[in-house]
């Protein structure tokens, strides 16, 4: 270590007689660690053995406390280096009087020192994923990706009127199932979905993709009380509270962002398997109810019926 980089507020006689100390340190741990791995020793009786043994381990103990409190002067006799870091012009601001009150200089240190670790270990993550190759070289999935048509670029913001389109050609699919369409604030679209006499499902909509669905009994009022469709307000009954939260579900299961209308339409055709909500029974325990309620979940592949503790 070079003398002109200690010497601004460091005492080097002092550096030196802390390594010192240091090794001192070490010595005095090492002798408490070796009297407790002998144990007691070399004397005819019992109670020799235990005096020698507490004698020599309170040695030990007070050699290792004054080699500390040693250690501890010295080290108020060192000073506090200067810590010069690459961070260019940034040095000035430890020269603010008020560090204290603005500490940036040292959470700015504090930063740079977690960049450089995590730079350091996203290095070794990089080295041990390399390390597993896969089956697929890297050149065949370069010319498969080659072959494979590009996929066309997808936007949020699709016309209202291709919207509609999309949302009437459900509405005829499922005769049982009827869907109004509104436009309450702008472009965004909110869907009122009556299933048979069952329920209705309440579909906010912006462009093509679901935001949020409420569902709520056939009877309950969906409107508030300037007219427009209450999307906040939950179901008085707890069925429909269960079927709400798994609509959420199915909200997260159907995703395909290149194809929105296929998503809308399978999370449709999930939907309307609840035409049947208080008829079917569970597909695993045969039975109709279970704690009060019917089997509000629906499988997103088969659409088969299952009670919430059934279907794990």
């Amino acid at each position: 270590m070079a003398d002109g980089a200690l010497s601004p507020g460091v005492n080097l006689e002092a550096f030196a007689q802390a390594i010192a100390a240091i090794q001192a340190l070490r010595s005095s741990v090492t002798r408490v660690f070796d009297c407790l791995k002998d144990g007691m020793r070399n004397k005819e009786t019992l109670e020799g053995r235990e005096k020698g043994f507490v004698a020599a381990f309170q040695e030990s103990l007070h050699s290792v406390s004054r080699d500390l409190g040693e250690l501890e002067r010295l080290s108020n006799l060192v000073g506090k280096p200067s810590e010069n870091h690459p961070l260019h012009n940034s040095g000035l601001l430890s020269l603010d009087p008020v560090q204290d009150k603005t500490p940036l200089y040292s959470q700015l240190l504090q930063a740079y020192k977690w960049s450089n670790k995590l730079q350091y270990h996203a290095g070794l993550a990089s080295g041990l994923l390399n390390q597993q190759s896969l089956k697929r070289s890297a050149n065949q999935m370069g010319v498969s990706a080659k072959r494979r048509p590009k996929a066309q670029p997808t936007t949020l913001v699709l016309p209202p009127q291709y919207v509609d389109d999309v949302i009437n050609r459900i509405d005829r699919m499922f005769p049982e199932m009827s869907i109004q369409l509104s436009r309450p604030n702008g472009t965004s679209a909110m869907l009122l979905v009556t299933l048979g006499k069952v329920l209705k499902v309440i579909v906010v909509m912006r462009s093509l993709f679901i935001d949020r669905t409420i569902v709520k009994g056939y009877n309950e009022n969906v409107y508030t009380e300037d007219g427009k469709l209450d999307i906040w307000s939950k179901s008085n009954y707890q069925v429909f509270q269960k079927v709400t939260d798994h609509a959420t579900t199915a909200l997260l299961h159907y995703q395909l962002p290149q194809m929105p209308d296929v998503v809308v339409r399978s999370f449709m055709t999930w939907l309307r398997s609840y035409i049947k909500l208080f008829q079917a029974p569970c597909q695993r325990c045969g039975k109709f109810l279970q704690d009060g309620l019917p089997p509000t979940w629906r499988d997103f592949r088969t659409l088969e019926a299952f009670h919430d503790t059934c279907r794990q």
